[in-house]
């Protein structure tokens, strides 16, 4: 085949730019693409005069399918819809359509086939058209003319991804010229047909990006529909919500397990599992189980054949009598604890491909396929696999899911403990009216001991008002040395057991061994509890049904039980009522003991003796509390003087701050006056001149603005370090309002820029800001600026300390005016006293300061993080850091105020929390977080 043109090159020129321009008009017109590519093949045919031309694509696995085709006359058979096997088109042939953009015209008659690349293979650089001839394979020639063709143009179609210009274009698809003639293909046809192949290439890529919108718009859709479900308190739509979902990535069913509750929520085609599994919930088995627990928060997994998932083959039992093939689990979680799982089931589904001739396997190694009529191929039981915007919209929904449940279990908590509230205020309030009669009791025996020495009149009074609060019918105090019952209280006309002995065989000597230890017998009904026939035989004589008992023991033995008997009818006796008693049996013991006590006489000694040691240690806490009293009265004290001090400094220096701006701009007016005097007269006298060489009068031009400058810098630290002493006494009343936050971090690293400047001896300092979008916070505007100033302050102290060197001479004036801004407690400074070396190591080879902000999750709290790569400081500094006065520095080289006022204007003023992390070599950190909107309780004076 060869190329010629023909003599009419003006009408044909023409031509071409009518067909260019009625393509790109449709691309502009459409978005449908179908309808762009069977606009594009009717055009081409119609220019080209060929019989058939088509749109090939191919598909994920490589084969291809035809769809858009237009045919002359029906001289060659339709194709529209049939698929072509993998390798009908060689690899090789694919790899030079995508890298060279080559196009390719198959001669049949003469054997041979033509290649024209677009672009070189190596450098991608644009060619010019050539065409390089040589013989067509037998293979290719057979399978055309089976097809009924004898000439061919084929010219890829490539795909480009719009959103990344760097991305690499992809074999889209080939635009397809037979003919069932021999033909010629002239270069400008083949020019032509090229640049509708670009132009379908742009309508193919404004396709993607339109069905990427499209599917965007419908995610956003779906979550906004879902969320409103969620949150719709005080009744959450958990299962309207599930069947959103459902509907959304296009399942068949779905269910909804929460982890806590064990609440299932179902909806359409469900899985189950047979009997002799353990249960009936496949979220409650075991293995289902052991799989969640090894799931990460934000993990969704997803398959489209679950029966060939190795850890769903007990499980997919449950799945077999379903139409269920695919299978999305979301695991839940809240603050990394798992609260459920949301499960999206897909269905199975048949397909019927119809294929360009019967495919079989291997068929480059047969004869060239020499039928193209349509095969049909059924396959059964599919699996749709999931897509990247499926786990999108999976990872969209976790998190407000999570949040739902944890919304729906807190409500139902907040309901249950309301419903049970007054319940249990009765209750409470039922125990605490019975423990305070208890207390009342108690104090009256306790009183009645302490009253006094005789012992028959306490033991008396503890029967008395134990019979009372009991309402039993008999109280009892049994003696063990006489075997007797020395005293009793009786309600009603039972009989008296006064001076009734029990009999010895019914109470062996086990029974007293028991009591010494602490045992206390409650018997709720004598006729059916577990006693010896001696020992119910003797309670029925006394006409006891229920019986406490609780021992009184005195040293090393046991003296008594003190005994509560129901006579009328068995009792269930109350933990109460068992404590009761036993507290009474022990002042029983107490009383006892005292009567004992008082007729030793050795005993009473011994007593006082330990009544002296007692006075001693109250004295010895008397005199602790004296000084600690004393220690706050000086802090109290000291207070007022710093104070005191502060205010008597700030007058003298408000007259220098006040004229400093003065005497600048006199100085600057008068420096200006001489430049002018220098411009007009450059000339003087000799004795002007004379005058200017002796005083330096450049130098002194030049210096004079910055000595104004220092004296200006200098004039605010001195502010600065008074209003440190004035905010440590707590006498600041500054004005609580909503400011930025940012802007104060900003302001101060705007005043501490000529200490982040680096020198020769020191580079300069790195500020990194990671600013989160946090709202205005309402706060002491200037207090929280003197924290941040202490702060970054401080981390450019242990920046330069790293360093290695102490500047003495030239920063000591520096170090001096750190002191007064306040800045006093460089903590960091400390391991140059506390290490092994003379200077700590650089952590890195730039100094760093990084300050980053954000807002809270329930967007109540801003938190602010200042940290430095300094070298960090040991535990035992890190303890004292906000203790007032702590420093590490040389006397007189600071007072240790700064991080002690810091300290107490977030905690304090604000509300909130300040804490160090820090650690030697690794660096310091200081987090601070404080509330949007301090609580009303927060007082601007603590």
């Amino acid at each position: 085949m060869t190329f010629t043109d023909k003599p009419n090159w003006l009408q044909q020129s023409l031509n071409q730019e009518s067909l260019l321009h009625r393509m790109t008009k449709q691309i502009r017109r459409s978005l449908d693409l179908q309808e762009i590519l069977t606009t594009t093949v009717a055009e081409v045919r119609l220019f080209l005069g060929t019989d058939r031309v088509k749109v090939y694509r191919f598909d994920v696995d490589g084969s291809g399918e035809v769809i858009a085709e237009s045919i002359y006359e029906q001289r060659l058979p339709s194709l529209l819809g049939l698929r072509f096997p993998v390798y009908d088109i060689p690899q090789e042939a694919r790899e030079m359509f995508l890298l060279a953009g080559q196009r390719s015209i198959v001669d049949v008659a003469n054997g041979k086939i033509g290649l024209s690349p677009l672009q070189s293979k190596e450098t991608g650089k644009r060619l010019k058209t050539n065409i390089n001839y040589r013989q067509v394979e037998t293979c290719h020639i057979e399978y055309l003319k089976a097809m009924g063709v004898q000439s061919s143009l084929v010219v890829p179609i490539l795909h480009y991804d719009l959103k990344e210009e760097s991305a690499k274009p992809q074999l889209w698809g080939l635009l397809v010229s037979h003919h069932t003639e021999h033909r010629r293909i002239l270069k400008r046809e083949l020019r032509l047909v090229q640049q509708v192949a670009d132009q379908v290439a742009i309508a193919i890529a404004q396709s993607h990006v339109l069905t990427e919108a499209i599917a965007q718009q419908q995610r956003e859709a779906t979550i906004n529909r879902v969320t409103t479900l969620l949150h719709k308190l005080p009744t959450i739509q958990l299962r309207g919500a599930l069947e959103e979902v459902i509907t959304a990535f296009g399942g068949i069913g779905g269910r909804l397990y929460i982890e806590q509750s064990k609440e299932l929520y179902t909806s359409g085609e469900q899985p189950k599992l047979p009997y002799e599994l353990e249960n009936g919930l496949i979220e409650q088995h075991s293995m289902w189980q052991n799989w969640m627990a090894e799931c990460k928060p934000g993990n969704i997994w997803a398959t489209a054949d679950l029966y060939k998932e190795p850890r769903l083959r007990v499980l997919a039992l449950g799945f077999r009598s379903t139409p269920i093939r695919g299978m999305m689990v979301i695991p839940l979680h809240y603050r990394e604890k798992f609260t459920g799982v949301l499960s999206i089931f897909r269905s199975e589904f048949d397909t019927e491909i119809l294929w360009a001739g019967r495919c079989e396997d291997n068929r480059r190694q047969l004869l060239p396929q020499l039928s193209f009529e349509a095969w049909r191929e059924e396959k059964k039981g599919q699996a749709r696999e999931w897509k990247a915007e499926d786990i999108l919209l999976a990872q969209a929904l976790y998190d407000h899911f999570s949040m739902a449940i944890q919304q729906q279990q807190m409500y139902k908590q907040v309901q249950a403990l309301n419903s049970n509230l007054e319940l249990r205020v009765q209750e409470q309030t039922a125990e605490l009216e019975k423990s305070l009669l208890f207390t009342k009791v108690l104090k009256q025996v306790t009183d009645q001991i302490r009253s006094t020495l005789d012992l028959q009149t306490t033991l008396q009074a503890i029967v008395r008002e134990v019979r009372s609060l009991l309402n039993s019918d008999r109280v009892l105090i049994f003696q063990i040395k006489t075997k007797s019952v020395i005293v009793e209280e009786i309600n009603g006309n039972w009989q008296s057991v006064l001076g009734v002995e029990a009999p010895v065989e019914c109470f062996p000597d086990e029974f007293i061994k028991l009591y010494f230890q602490g045992r206390i017998r409650a018997v709720n009904n004598v006729s059916t509890v577990s006693l010896s026939a001696c020992h119910r035989d003797f309670l029925q004589s006394l006409q006891v049904q229920a019986n406490l008992i609780v021992p009184i023991n005195i040293g090393m033995q046991l003296w008594g039980l003190l005994i509560a008997h129901q006579c009328d009818a068995p009792r269930n006796w109350q933990d109460a009522e068992i404590d009761l008693l036993q507290q009474l049996g022990d002042q029983a013991a107490i009383a006892i003991q005292q009567a004992q006590l008082y007729e030793q006489t050795c005993s009473a000694e011994a007593e006082a003796r330990d009544q002296a040691a007692q006075l001693e240690s109250t004295l010895h806490q008397l005199q602790e509390t004296q000084t600690k009293l004393i220690h706050t009265e000086k802090m109290s004290a000291l207070g007022q003087l710093v104070a005191g001090i502060a205010h008597e400094i700030n007058n003298p220096v408000n007259f220098i701050y006040g004229n400093l701006c003065h005497a600048s701009e006199y100085t600057e007016q008068l420096l200006e006056i001489l430049r002018l005097y220098h411009l007009h007269y450059p000339n003087p006298n000799s004795e002007i001149r004379a005058a200017i060489e002796a005083i330096d009068f450049d130098f002194l031009v030049e210096d004079l603005p910055k000595i104004m400058e220092s004296m200006q810098v200098g004039s605010d630290r001195i502010r600065s370090i008074v209003l440190s002493l004035r905010n440590f006494s707590r006498l600041d009343e500054s004005e609580n309002k909503r400011v930025d936050l940012h802007e104060g971090i900003d302001n101060t690293l705007l005043i501490l820029r000529h200490r982040l400047k680096g020198n020769p001896d020191f580079p300069s300092i790195e500020v990194i800001k990671d600013y989160g979008k946090i709202p205005r916070v309402e706060c002491y505007a200037g207090q929280m600026n003197q924290v941040f100033m202490n702060i970054i302050s401080n981390a450019i102290d242990a920046l330069v300390m790293g360093n290695g060197e102490w500047r003495a001479e030239s920063h000591d004036q520096e170090w001096e005016d750190n002191e007064t801004m306040g800045q006093e407690d460089n903590l960091e400074k400390v391991f140059c006293f506390v290490s092994n070396f003379p200077f700590p190591p650089i952590l890195s080879s730039t100094p760093t300061i990084h300050i980053s902000t954000k807002v809270s999750a329930d967007n109540s709290r801003v938190l602010i993080c200042i940290s430095d790569n300094g070298p960090g400081m040991t535990q035992e500094v890190k303890k004292r850091i906000f203790d007032p006065f702590y420093t590490t520095k040389p006397v007189g080289k600071g007072t240790g105020l700064g991080l002690a006022i810091s300290y107490q204007i977030i905690v304090e003023k604000h509300a909130g929390i300040m804490e160090c992390i820090s650690e030697p070599g690794k660096g310091t950190e200081f987090w601070i977080e404080i509330p949007v909107k301090p609580p009303a309780t927060i007082n601007s004076q603590p």
